[in-house]
């Protein structure tokens, strides 16, 4: 809208008690000035109704946010707004779980994608009972090259394979703790959804995938069954089979080949799970379980030994394992390959997977009959723990 004229053209100001002296302007010049006015004015009305038609049209991304604020996330929305939602409020009961335990507050990092997306990265550094622990989560949304689109074609038919480039969209939970102490097993947690999207915003092929995992020092069986028993309740409650087919893949994805043994005792680990394994209200709730199960999983063996007594062998033995797990995650991981070669992505929150020290000892070998070489036997031939 133009300004009125009366704040284009203000009346000069007189001096207190002073009459304005009356100001006549020849007609030429007024006609001048009223052409000038009555030309902007025009400009502007013009200018203003082409505007719309210069602006961009809204992304998906922007079209999600707007579809939050206005209703809110419900049953009916699109499941990668309710997948968001369900990982920030999960990310929430963990931190604040883990809290309680360490007495320190976690340092929170929010972010947003310039091409859409957002992401909380809470983090906690040199703790009481943490050295290190990192609880993220990210939204994604963007665009598949060619090459992407026919990678992802092996697992997901429903992929257009005549695309150039692929609308996608990503969320995801994902943390990492490393205790102090060396009696304390590191655990790591990652849960996502992943789906493509015509210009519309509207689902194509989609996908679940996760897991979870615990990477002892010092191997208490005790602490290996109870961490296997409750995530396979978790799993029994929607498919038997689950449990041992998914704690095989973790066993053979977290294979370290160049050191033939395994990151850690195992869990769970799936990958592309869609519609060709279940419905996805069915996923859906099998993620929830399976990611709920977390805090019943971990905290009684956290609380168990994180204040056990230790020495130094054991310090540098506890340095030694979070080398190997340096190794695979830079190595092997496709979540943290997936993270760095994604455009714009924050370098920051995917490496907060690492532990904060770590050691490589040259050719270091534990003791024959020691602890150390007891773990060392188990990782070289995995465990089924119940």
């Amino acid at each position: 809208m133009p300004r009125p004229l009366t704040q284009v053209l203000p009346q000069s100001r007189q001096p207190p008690g002073q009459e304005k002296a009356g100001t006549v302007w020849a007609p030429k010049t007024r006609l001048a000035i009223g052409i000038v006015f009555v030309g902007s004015m025009i400009y502007s009305m013009y200018t203003s109704t082409l505007e719309p038609e210069r602006l961009e049209a809204p992304t998906i991304a922007d079209r999600d946010n707007r579809s939050k604020m206005e209703s809110g996330i419900t049953e009916s929305s699109p499941m990668r707004l309710r997948m968001e939602a369900f990982v920030k409020q999960q990310q929430e009961e963990i931190v604040s779980a883990l809290q309680k335990i360490d007495g320190s507050k976690f340092r929170v990092d929010t972010w947003n994608r310039p091409a859409g997306g957002d992401g909380i990265s809470c983090v906690l550094q040199d703790g009481n009972v943490f050295e290190k622990a990192g609880v993220n989560t990210s939204i994604v949304y963007g665009t598949l090259p060619k090459p992407a689109i026919q990678k992802m074609r092996v697992n997901h038919k429903a992929i257009d394979p005549d695309v150039q480039s692929l609308q996608f969209f990503a969320a995801g939970l994902s943390m990492v703790l490393h205790p102090n102490n060396p009696m304390a097993p590191t655990v790591h947690l990652n849960y996502r959804y992943f789906e493509t999207m015509d210009e519309n915003g509207d689902g194509k092929a989609w996908w679940f995938g996760g897991g979870t995992d615990l990477t002892p020092s010092y191997l208490f069986a005790e602490d290996a069954i109870h961490f296997h028993k409750t995530i396979k309740d978790a799993c029994d409650k929607h498919d038997k089979s689950y449990f041992p087919r998914f704690k095989a893949w973790c066993d053979k994805y977290f294979y370290i080949p160049h050191r033939q043994e395994t990151r850690g005792v195992g869990g769970i680990f799936f990958d592309d799970l869609d519609e060709d394994e279940e419905d996805q209200e069915e996923l859906f709730s099998f993620i929830q379980d399976c990611c709920k199960a977390f805090l019943p999983s971990y905290l009684p063996i956290i609380q168990k030994r994180k204040d056990l007594p230790y020495g130094q062998k054991e310090k540098e033995w506890q340095q030694v394992r979070r080398g190997r797990y340096v190794e695979f995650n830079l190595v092997h991981d496709r979540g943290t390959s997936f993270g760095l070669n994604t455009p714009n992505a924050r370098v920051e929150s995917i490496l907060m997977s690492l532990p904060l020290t770590a050691r490589w000892m040259y050719m270091h070998e534990p003791e024959k009959g020691s602890r150390e070489q007891k773990l060392v036997d188990i990782l070289k031939k995995p465990v089924d723990w119940v």
